[in-house]
Formats: structure tokens, sequence, C-alpha cells
């Protein structure tokens, strides 16, 4: 039997690999995602999936989203709250109010807001997975990183709180925590890391490595298999956990 799967963020990067790896097996999927190119690219090679544009900060675009969602399914398996950005980088002292808002708003605010929905709609059903997507930097202190850290961190928090609330309704909660994921979205905070610190990118991409007990990068699709293991039903028992899917991180300190 199929399983209906929900993506935030899902039409590109790590969200794109997860919806893959999920229709790989013929489930079916939803996605929405904030960038109206990267939707339309997904629609086009996976027109049997649901896709659409909603920013996931705006309750609005999200209530619409969820409710035509439902409506297809007139329920859900699993839901993936993938949705994050990497806000600026720099001392805590130099960075703008406007962009620490924006960042724990995507990543917070928008993980609020899916599993409002998904805890509601996995009641009712009295199952379910929810996959919440952290960071390596919601296990460490993040110099320079101070917003995307702080959003991270309380990922962290309300995947543990969430497994303890829903868990007597047959409802799984646990996170990920991706590493230094392979991509254009990680060349863009090496760059502004690397402007933040006054170093080169060189040495930035560098040290992602130097803290990484494996001395490598991970890739999205290394994500996507995770996730796709915590809803098999090897993964039936697992809840309330924090996995990092990064090499294992020794520090994030430059």
């Amino acid at each position: 039997m199929s399983r209906r799967v929900l993506i935030t963020a899902g039409a590109a990067g790590i969200g794109r690999a997860i919806a893959e790896r999920f229709l790989a097996d013929g489930d079916r999927v939803a996605v929405c995602d904030a960038d109206p190119e990267a939707v339309a690219a997904f629609s086009a090679a996976h027109p049997q999936a649901i896709a659409a544009v909603a920013d996931v900060t705006l309750e609005a675009d999200m209530d619409r989203f969820l409710a035509g969602v439902e409506q297809a399914w007139e329920g859900v398996d699993v839901v993936c709250s993938n949705a994050g950005t990497s806000g600026p980088a720099g001392a805590i002292e130099t960075l703008d109010y406007a962009e620490w808002q924006r960042c724990l708003e995507t990543n917070v605010h928008g993980s609020f807001l899916t599993c409002r929905w998904a805890a509601r709609v996995m009641k009712a059903q009295g199952s379910g997975l929810i996959v919440l997507t952290s960071s390596t930097a919601g296990l460490y202190g993040y110099p320079f990183r101070s917003p995307y850290a702080s959003a991270k961190w309380a990922i962290v928090g309300l995947t543990k709180t969430l497994a303890m609330e829903l868990g007597s309704h047959g409802i799984r909660v646990n996170a990920v925590c991706p590493g230094a994921v392979e991509g254009p979205r990680m060349d863009r905070v090496v760059a502004i890391e690397a402007a933040a610190r006054g170093e080169s990118e060189e040495v930035i991409r560098a040290s992602y490595v130097q803290g990484v007990s494996l001395k490598t990068w991970v890739t999205a699709e290394e994500v996507a298999g995770t996730i796709h293991f915590l809803a098999s039903q090897a993964g039936a028992r697992i809840s309330g956990q924090i996995l990092a899917i990064d090499g294992h991180t020794e520090t994030l300190a430059p």
C-alpha cells in the first residue's frame, strides 16, 4: 500500500531528494516550495505528485496547501518539515534584526504550522511519522551563525516535545541533523561565512571537513535515505530521536 508523504521545501535540494526517494517506491508525494521555478521544474519531472508554491512562514499559504492535500488524500502518513534558511553570518553585534527574524520564521515558525496540521490529521487516524530537519548546528555552538544555530536548536526541542505529546496517539516524531550537504545551498553558505570571517572560501570549505571524523561532506540522497528508513517497518519503534547524518561532527568552531 502506497504511503502519503508531504514535504515542505520539497522541490529542490534535500527536499527533492526526499520526494524522489519516496516516489521511487510508488508512494504518493506532495511538496510545497517558496521558489516558483523549482516547483515548475519538479512538476515537469514528476507530474504524478502534488506540487504547490507556498511560503511556510505565511499561515494563509500553508492553510491553502495543506487543505488541498488533506482533501486529496484524506490523511497523511509521513510529514517532513524540511523548510529552512541559512540566515545571515557574522558577529552578533553586526546582524540585522529583520534577517534574524526571517531565519527563525522559516525554520521554526514554518515547522510549527506544518506540525500543527500534521498532529491534527494524524491524531484522527491514530498513526503517522513526522520528521523535522534540524542540523548539526542544532547540536553544537556555531560561531558567527547564531540565528541558524538558534533556529536549529529550537527544532530539536520541538521534536523531543512532540514525540512526548503525540506518542500515545501512535505518532512518531524524529529529527534529522544533516552535516555539510553538497550542493548550491552550501556553496552560498560557504560564501557568506567567508565574507563574515574575512577568509577565503577554500579555507571555509576545508574547515567543514576538518571538524568531521570521516573527513567528508554528505549528500542529499544520504539524508533522504535516513528518512526513508525511519518511514519503513524497520524504523517503526524509533521516536524522539535526533539523528545526525554528518560523518560525526566533532566541532563547528573555526
